[in-house]
Formats: structure tokens, C-alpha cells, sequence
């Protein structure tokens, strides 16, 4: 018999075919970067203030300016200690009584009673129009905007599971291209959504597709390419994610429109229906479903393309998976450190998606320039992927995995209490923290694969990345209902999050250089494992005396 990765090693581990269908698919991660955070443009909210229309019209008359106009309209409150104009209060005054000169300054309103706004909001935006100018989605309507993103999750968390499940069953290239399809379809409905409750839905229906779509293109290529390349093929996918979030401000900056900025990071998702003639169906799912005959041509069409000459063996190709025993929920909680290892992973995709979103949407509300801000924590994604790529194979998984938490939390905490006046510090700091956190992101999700046995694993990432999702459901109102209490109190609930998720972390097995566990009980017992190797390298020893066999190598490298 023999198996996918042995006709690989024929065909070729990872080469020409697979490069040029990774360069496709790495593609795809560049638009979800504008999908996962682009609130931060879409959902701008500006400096606001109640509209009267009577001062309106009488600044048109008298050529007053903004501010001219504002303070007939709107009161000093005090806020944290400063006063400051309101955003959701005006006095209360019938200017149809009152006479109303061009000579603002004869008028003192101070003492003239308040009232919530009447006749709407006026906003200072300078040309740049996001869905909270449009719908006014400000002061007791300011908690409909974390929906756009709550939304966007609960679309993430059943999509996922659904276009999951259609992948196993229907394949992975049709699931993507289905995905593709409904993205193209609700991201334009998201573009000409006529009021606020239709466009939460279309955004819902957008999250369905586009995280399922992203993950058919991750298992995809991870199948097609030899085991030694899937952990560097997997970071590289998510790393173009960076490359989106770079490029996303560039967009913004020149698309100033909501909509139309819609619009164009839809394109891409239609576009990525041509990819039916390009990439192929998954030979390993072929198999998995009895359909040897494709898996043959398409793993032929392979090797010619790599320039390679398969031998007879693929005659005898079968299915490495197809004696696997049938997972379940209760085996990822059965056994105690089956257990241990679903709660603290869970917890992590929880925090990594909570601090993530969390520490990206609150560049939109710091006051600075948003542009520039969102530019440099971009770059600094990449980093992220380089340490771990040089740290994994050095040190192990837990200590970088914890640390990378430990710094987001204490960078969280640090960023919270240094003043506004010392800017760039406080600039810098927060960096360091989005540098720290963008890399415990990626960790998660491969040290999830090497913390579960072979037959539940893919259930076990499925389980706690749904986590992720629920996470990402809560950062909005996390972030802007805290704010609205104090500035830097979201940052203090980030970093109490991080650093719990780094001590857990320290709780879990070290797994580099460890086999992949095959059962349970290689979980719960690994010292067992290795008893029962340790006989057998003694009596192969005895058998081989001239050899290199020891005691106390790893049974799997023997």
C-alpha cells in the first residue's frame, strides 16, 4: 500500500505546481484583512456635535464658522476633569423667540437649560464618509456600531463550522469557490445596504463565507505539500493577512467613501471564482472519499508540472486516514490533560482575538492620525512571523508561545499610565504590545495541532478556534463601551487577559521535537510511551551493535 506522502516524495514535496497554487491562494488572505478590521475606516466616527437648524441657516447667512455655530448649539460638560464641548447635549432654545444677530459674541448661554439633540448630528470629517456619519450611529446610539463587528463574528463562528463541514463533504475547492461566491454577492449587498438592520445582516452573511473560504484555501494547501512544509506554508498564508493590513490604509486613504471602499475589497473575491482553472481539487480528499481515479490524474498532472516522473507505486495509492477512529466532543474532555489542554487553548484564541481586534480598532478612537498610526503597527505583523519561524526549532513552542502574551499584557498595562505628552513613547510601547500579540495569534494555531491526538485533531482546532469567534464578538463592546469610562481602561482589561493566557501557557507539554501524538493515552501518559520504546531501542540495539540506535533516542526517529 501506499500513501499520499509517499507518492509526494515522487511528485514532488513542494514544488513548481505547489508554489504557483500557494501564490494563489496566499492571495486570498489580503482582502480578509480588510473585512476582519476594516471598522476602523467604515466605521469612522468623527468629532460630532448636535445640529440645530436654526443656527444652521443663520451661519449660512452670516458666514460664521463651525465653531462660531457650535457654541450657540452646544454646552461645556466636564469630562474626566476637562471641559469640553458636548457631543450629545444642546441648549435648549427657541430661536424663532430669541433674535439671532451675526454678532455671536453679545449671546451668553451658559446658564440656558440642556436637552438631548433634536434635530440630529453635525459632523467634522473634513469629506470622509464611514456608515456612522450616514445612519448617525453616535451618543445612545453609539452601541450599534460594535455590531458591525459583533456581526461579522457570529457570520465567522457558523460559517466555519458550516463551510467546514461542507468542505469534508463536497471537497475543498468547490466549498472555496462556493464561499468566494457568497462573499462576492454579500459584500456588494453590504455596499448598497438601503438602512442599518440590512446592513448588519448582509455583514453576517459576508463573515459566513469569508473565514470558511479562507480556511478551505489553508487546508487546501497544507495537503497538497510535503509534511516539512506545511508549519512554514501556514505562516506564510497568514502573513499576506499582514500584507492586506498594509495596504488597507493606502485604500482608505485615497477611497474616502464607506461604500465604495466596500466595493473594492469585494473585488477580489469575485475574482478568486477564476480560480476553478487554476488550482486543483485536494488528492487526500479525493482519496478520503474513494475517488482514486482523480487522485491519480491530479497527482500526475502534478509531477509533470514539477518536472517529475512518478513510478507504478501510485497503482497501490489508498487512503493514509481511512481506518481512523470517529472523534467526539467528550474525548477533547474525557481524560484530565485532554482537559487541561481544551481549556487553555480555547482561552488563548479567546485572547488572541479579543486583544488583537481590540488593540487595532482602538487606533480608530485614539485622536491621531489614523492613517499613519494603522501603517506602522501594520508592519510590524511581520516580525511576528520571522520570530516565530526562528524561535519554534531553537527554543520550543511554550516559552516563546507565553512570552509573546506576557509582553502584549505588560505592553497593554505600560501603554495605559504613560501620558499623552510623551507620544512616541507611548506609541512605541503600544507596538511592541500588537508585535506581541499578532505572534501568539499564529502560535495558537499550530501548537493546537500538536497538543491533540490524530483522530480528534481536527475536531480539537475546530472546538477551540470557535472561541475566536466569540471573542471577536465581544473586543467591540469591550473596547468602545469601556472607552467611553475611560480612555485607557480597555487596555487594562487587554493586558489582565494576555497575562493569564501566558501563565497557562506555561502549563502546557513542551512539543518540539516530540512525535505527534497518535491516542489519547500518549497525552495522558507520555512517560508510558517512552517505557514502551525503551525495550524495543535496547533489543534493536542488541541487534545492531555497530548502529546508532541508543535508549535514549526518540522512538520515532529510530
Amino acid at each position: 500500500m501506499t500513501t499520499f506522502d509517499d507518492i509526494l516524495e515522487e511528485a514532488g514535496k513542494f514544488g513548481r505546481c505547489q508554489k504557483r497554487i500557494f501564490a494563489l491562494l496566499c492571495m486570498v488572505s489580503m482582502p480578509w484583512a480588510g473585512v476582519y478590521v476594516g471598522i476602523v475606516f467604515q466605521g469612522f466616527t468623527p468629532d460630532h456635535w448636535c445640529r440645530d437648524t436654526a443656527v444652521v441657516e443663520r451661519r449660512q447667512a452670516c458666514g460664521w464658522s463651525l465653531a462660531d455655530s457650535r457654541r450657540l448649539t452646544v454646552p461645556l460638560v466636564n469630562s474626566s476633569g476637562v471641559l469640553q464641548q458636548s457631543s450629545c447635549e444642546q441648549y435648549e432654545v427657541d430661536w424663532n423667540k430669541t433674535t439671532l444677530t451675526c454678532d455671536t459674541q453679545e449671546l451668553d448661554l451658559s446658564r440656558t437649560p440642556t436637552t438631548a439633540c433634536k434635530d440630529g448630528w453635525e459632523f467634522d470629517y473634513e469629506g470622509r464618509r464611514s456608515f456612522v456619519t450616514e445612519f448617525d450611529l453616535v451618543c445612545s446610539d453609539g452601541w450599534l456600531v460594535d455590531m458591525y463587528q459583533a456581526t461579522l463574528n457570529v457570520g465567522f463562528l457558523v460559517g466555519s463550522i458550516a463551510i467546514g463541514y461542507l468542505a469534508d463533504r463536497f471537497g475543498r475547492k468547490m466549498s472555496f469557490l462556493v464561499s468566494n461566491l457568497m462573499n462576492g454577492i454579500a459584500g456588494i449587498l453590504v455596499a448598497v445596504a438601503p438602512d442599518y438592520v440590512s446592513l448588519l445582516v448582509f455583514r453576517t452573511l459576508y463573515g459566513f463565507g469569508v473565514k470558511g473560504g479562507w480556511v478551505a484555501g489553508y487546508v487546501l494547501i497544507t495537503e497538497i505539500v510535503g509534511v516539512e512544509f506545511r508549519r512554514t506554508v501556514g505562516v506564510i498564508y497568514q502573513m499576506f493577512f499582514s500584507v492586506g493590513i498594509l495596504l488597507l490604509p493606502l485604500l482608505s486613504y485615497f477611497i474616502t467613501d464607506w461604500r465604495w471602499l466596500q466595493v473594492v475589497i469585494t473585488i477580489p473575491y469575485i475574482l478568486f471564482l477564476s480560480y476553478y482553472w487554476f488550482i486543483p481539487e485536494s488528492p487526500r480528499w479525493l482519496l478520503s472519499q474513494n475517488k482514486k481515479s482523480k487522485a491519480v490524474k491530479i497527482t500526475e498532472d502534478m509531477a509533470k508540472e514539477n518536472k517529475r516522473t512518478l513510478s507504478k507505486n501510485i497503482e497501490t495509492l489508498t487512503d493514509d486516514n481511512a481506518h481512523s477512529t470517529t472523534a467526539s466532543f467528550m474525548d477533547l474532555i474525557r481524560t484530565p490533560k485532554m482537559r487541561k489542554h481544551t481549556f487553555i487553548l480555547s482561552y488563548n484564541w479567546f485572547t488572541s482575538a479579543v486583544v488583537y481586534q481590540g488593540l487595532i480598532m482602538r487606533l480608530g478612537i485614539l485622536g491621531g492620525n489614523v492613517y499613519i498610526d494603522f501603517l506602522i503597527s501594520g508592519l510590524l505583523e511581520f516580525p511576528a512571523a520571522f520570530l516565530i519561524l526562528f524561535t519554534i526549532e531553537r527554543i520550543g513552542r511554550r516559552l516563546p508561545f507565553a512570552s509573546a502574551n506576557i509582553v502584549a499584557g505588560a505592553s497593554c498595562f505600560i501603554t495605559a499610565f504613560i501620558p499623552d505628552s510623551m507620544f512616541w513613547f507611548k506609541t512605541m510601547v503600544a507596538c511592541i504590545g500588537r508585535l506581541g500579540i499578532t505572534m501568539a495569534f499564529e502560535m495558537v494555531v499550530f501548537v493546537n495541532t500538536e497538543l491533540y491526538p490524530t483522530f480528534v485533531r481536527n475536531l480539537g482546532v475546530s472546538v477551540c478556534s470557535t472561541l475566536c469567534d466569540v471573542g471577536g464578538i465581544v473586543a467591540p463592546f469591550l473596547l468602545y463601551r469601556l472607552a467611553v469610562i475611560w480612555l485607557e481602561l480597555p487596555l487594562i482589561i487587554f493586558g489582565s487577559l494576555a497575562f493569564l493566557a501566558g501563565g497557562l501557557v506555561l502549563l502546557l507539554p513542551e512539543t518540539r521535537g516530540v512525535p505527534l501524538p497518535d491516542t489519547i493515552d500518549d497525552i495522558e501518559f507520555p512517560d508510558r510511551v517512552k517505557e514502551k520504546a525503551e525495550p524495543q531501542n535496547q533489543q534493536l540495539a542488541n541487534l545492531l551493535p555497530n548502529s546508532d540506535v541508543s535508549t535514549n533516542k526518540d522512538p520515532a526517529t529510530v
